[in-house]
């Protein structure tokens, strides 16, 4: 499998990728404007995407919203389709350059970068890039629960009311674990003497590459591309 062009590019680079198309989306009101605008999008998409079924899924609530912007924006604005329309586009044109840039965020990599090169505070870095690493195996370890509740014979399988109580039981099991893990990953920080370093060392450099500032260029160019085509 070949490598995507996004897997060369630094984390800070990616986040503006995945921050700076909010600065134009605002601008798009009408199906023709949204279809201009995301048709760099859906380029983009084919030269860059490589994991199509993680950057759907990453996709599946901003769809959500999409699909009931535009029907609230049918039923209430006037049932104007090129309206309702344009909304829903500018959901998809926010939503989708993140949902592909931010597959290839790294949380280690993002808090040395974060630290290195925008200089903030060490606490507040490594407690973000832990936090985004426990964010990343929350979904394991809802099938783990979800395969452990199977094998003891209390699975989903059933109406809806049964899968419903199960889902509950599997979120309440989840945020106990969490909690627990949050507390070890604490006391084992302290021990560290994470709470009192001074002068601390990161893991890696954090350069900044060309393919960032190409990167950079394509945020740049999405904030302003809905403005151009107005």
């Amino acid at each position: 499998m070949t490598t995507s062009p996004l897997a060369r590019c630094g984390p800070l680079s990616l986040l503006l990728v995945c921050l700076l198309p909010a600065f134009g989306a605002p601008v798009i009101g009408s199906a023709r404007h949204g279809l201009l605008c995301l048709l760099p999008v859906a380029v983009l998409a084919v030269v860059v995407v490589r994991e199509v079924g993680i950057t759907l899924r990453r996709m599946a609530l901003g769809l959500l919203a999409a699909v009931s912007i535009a029907v609230s924006t049918w039923l209430y604005g006037g049932r104007e389709l090129d309206t309702a329309v344009g909304a829903s586009l500018r959901i998809l044109y926010l939503i989708t350059p993140g949902a592909i840039a931010s597959t290839y965020l790294d949380p280690s990599r993002l808090a040395d970068h974060l630290a290195q090169r925008l200089r903030m505070p060490p606490r507040v870095v490594v407690a973000a890039a832990a936090a985004l690493q426990r964010l990343d195996q929350v979904g394991e370890q809802w099938r783990q629960i979800a395969r452990a509740r199977r094998a003891r014979g209390v699975g989903a399988e059933g109406g809806p009311l049964r899968r419903t109580r199960v889902n509950l039981a599997i979120s309440l099991a989840l945020l106990v674990s969490t909690m627990r893990l949050s507390g070890r990953m604490s006391v084992a920080m302290d021990a560290r003497g994470f709470a009192r370093a001074q002068g601390r060392t990161w893991a890696e450099p954090a350069p900044w590459l060309r393919a960032d500032w190409a990167a950079a260029a394509v945020g740049v160019g999405l904030a302003a591309l809905p403005w151009l085509l107005a």
